[in-house]
């Protein structure tokens, strides 16, 4: 787990106060992609004033063999590969437990609902908003359906 400092300057992994209005805490193979987020524009201003925190979150911390293995063939064939259930779920469990604002965990699909200025406003009024980015052909059926 990462999380972005206030002055957008580097990871530190240190923790820093938690009491922030919005908190955005992110699953993603690659963290690393998100410092432009906190580096520019608006939504640096965010995080530099305190309205916004950004904690991201690899699922990779989360495995348990020596390769860090999140994904594999699809069960049942078909090209492409999907990111594993046990990886996933271990790391919401540590995600949940990490604040004690309730989450919206969203997972971030093509085949999702749209993402409209109505939805953002309404995301907007959440204390605490998860976002799991998907890879490859996806992630483990088992996962969304729970």
């Amino acid at each position: 787990m990462w999380i972005w400092p206030p002055n957008g300057s580097a990871w530190t992994g240190t923790a820093r106060r938690t009491d922030l209005p919005l908190r955005f805490d992110v699953i993603s193979l690659f963290p690393e992609m998100f410092a432009a987020v906190t580096a520019y524009g608006i939504t640096r201003r965010a995080f530099d004033t305190g309205l916004a925190e950004l904690v991201l979150w690899n699922p990779r911390d989360f495995t348990h063999d020596r390769h860090r293995t999140v994904d594999d063939r699809p069960y049942g064939g078909g090209p492409g590969m999907v990111m594993l259930y046990q990886p996933l779920a271990d790391t919401v469990a540590a995600l949940r437990e990490a604040d004690v604002r309730p989450l919206h965990l969203i997972y971030l699909s093509p085949q999702g609902t749209p993402l409209t200025q109505q939805r953002v406003q309404a995301l907007a009024q959440l204390p605490r908003i998860g976002l799991l980015c998907g890879r490859y052909e996806g992630i483990d059926e088992r996962f969304i359906q729970r």
